[in-house]
Parts: structure tokens; sequence; C-alpha cells
């Protein structure tokens, strides 16, 4: 049995993965170029494909004291069809975003993610004999993001069930098989996510197969605090100094954006590594994130940097 504390650091690793925050971002609106499951929505980046957006606002709306109802209702129709014009809405998702300050949303997704996603994961890992918190957390992944199921039989496949392999072998062996799947998937959003497998790879091979606080994921701190109280906390001085990188005058320049322009190179847009950020390097970030449907602003913000990479 995982304690609260176990279960809300698992969780904050796929928070995390998510939307870059422990917490999570109840009010994130996203949609990316060749995600089969088109818009996604909250703390745990619901699906308008897979029909659980349409759950989760009608679960929203028939909440006493929840204040974007009203403006919500007359989208069920549209949702409960998977009306992929809501993807462009921009009130929709305006509406959205806006409802997710309200505390009460913010219930509703909590016990929502929990019902859907969480609960069926340990469910499923108990099942397997998966019982240390790291190996939950995998699973919790594995049913948020997609392909639990497909996963776990390649990994039984070629491991054997976790009762013949041993639980962490075989954990180790799903780490390793998703990983694979990832870096070959003919989807390019889908290669980015062996970070996902990485950071639990790391996790097992410093042997915290209890989740032990604190951690540091993917440069965000996890702690008992940040647990508690708030959005994490940047794990050192030099990411708190992450520089937003765009044009502007005079020119920015340095590492950082010569690593930006290399970001930018490996995903095949044509640009001179010279480190300075001038025109060439906005219209290849504003080409980018028109590619992978981030808002084209032409700034290396935190949605931009974490879909290069950077």
């Amino acid at each position: 049995m995982l304690s609260e504390t176990q279960k809300e650091t698992a969780k904050a690793i796929v928070n995390i993965f998510e939307t870059g925050s422990a917490r999570g971002d109840y009010a994130r609106v996203t949609l990316l170029a060749g995600d089969s499951g088109h818009l996604t929505y909250g703390r745990a980046q619901t699906t308008l494909g897979s029909g659980n957006l349409h759950l989760l606002i009608k679960s929203y709306c028939a909440m006493p004291g929840a204040s974007h109802a009203r403006s919500l209702q007359p989208y069920l129709p549209r949702l409960s069809d998977i009306d992929l014009r809501l993807d462009t809405d921009r009130a929709f998702r305006n509406l959205l975003s806006e409802a997710g300050a309200d505390p009460v949303m913010q219930e509703t997704q909590d016990a929502f993610f929990d019902r859907v996603y969480w609960t069926p994961a340990v469910t499923a890992a108990g099942k397997l004999g998966l019982v240390e918190a790291l190996s939950a957390a995998i699973v919790y992944d594995g049913v948020i993001h997609g392909s639990w199921s497909a996963m776990r039989d390649r990994t039984t496949a070629k491991a054997g069930t976790p009762l013949k392999a041993g639980a962490r072998r075989w954990t180790e062996t799903y780490i390793g098989e998703r990983r694979s799947w990832f870096s070959s998937h003919s989807n390019a959003l889908l290669r980015k996510c062996v970070y996902r497998m990485d950071a639990f790879a790391a996790l097992a091979k410093a042997g915290n197969w209890s989740l032990a606080l604190p951690m540091t994921v993917r440069g965000v701190r996890i702690d008992e605090d940040v647990l508690d109280i708030g959005p994490a906390i940047p794990a050192s001085a030099e990411d708190a100094t992450v520089r937003t990188l765009r044009l502007a005058e005079p020119r920015m320049s340095g590492n950082d954006v010569r690593a930006l322009q290399e970001a930018l190179v490996k995903e095949g847009y044509a640009l001179n590594c010279d480190g300075i950020f001038g025109e060439s390097v906005e219209k290849a970030l504003k080409s980018f994130q028109r590619d992978f449907g981030i808002m084209d602003d032409g700034i290396a913000g935190p949605a931009t940097r974490l879909m290069l990479g950077l």
C-alpha cells in the first residue's frame, strides 16, 4: 500500500511530464500538431479525442458553485460528439483556461483523474505484483499517456511475467521497451517523449524505488513542501535564471541562443548557429511553433523549450 506522499509524488512526476509543474497546471490548454488526442486540457492533459474531456467538463458543470458551468454547458453536446472544430475554437479554449482557476474545477480534476487514471493504474500494477512506488508511477504514466497495455504485453513477451522475472527487472525492461518504442515511432511528437523513460530510468538507477523525497525530475524539484503548498521551485539557481529568448534590441546572444539554434537545426530548420538571436531565428522558431501547435509568438518560453528538449 502506497503512502499518501508516495501517491502524490508519483502523480507529481507525471504532472511534470504533462505540464512542467509538480502540482500540474489546471488551466493548461494544449493543441500539438500530430497529436491523435487533439485538444488536451488540465492537470493531466485529458483529451478531446478520447471523450474524457467531455466527461470532465460534464462532471464540473454538475458541481455546486462551478463558476463557469453556465458558459461551458452549451459545449457539452459538441464535446460528446468529439467535434474536432473545438480544437481551434478560441472562445472555448479561453473558457477552459479561465475555468482552470476555479477551485471547483481543480477539485473536479483531482477527483476525475484519480478515478479515471490513478485508481486503474494502481489496480493494474497490483495485479502484476508491481507494488513499489516507482513501478506504480511508471504504470500511471503509461495509463495517462497511453500505450500501457501494449507495452505491458511487449515487456512480458521479452522478460516474462513480473513474478517470473522479478518486479524490478520487469519494470526496468518495461522502461527500456517503452523508450525504444518512443524513439522509433513514426510520430515526431512521440519520439520526443523518450525523456519520460529517461527520468524513470534515472530514478531506478539511483535505487529510488520508494520515491523518497526530495528528488529532481526534468529540472523540477519535488519535496513535501511542493506537494503541500504549490508549484515546484527550480532545482538550482541556474535553472531559475533561464532566459526567455526573443528578438530584441540589442540582440540577445550567448550559449543559450546557440543551443536554441542547434535544436532548431536538429528539427530541420536552416540556421547559422552563431549564438545571436536575429530575425532568422525568430522566423525559424515561429515555423517550429506552428508545426507543433504552439502559439507562434517567436519566443522561446517554457512550452517551446520543452518541445525542443532544452
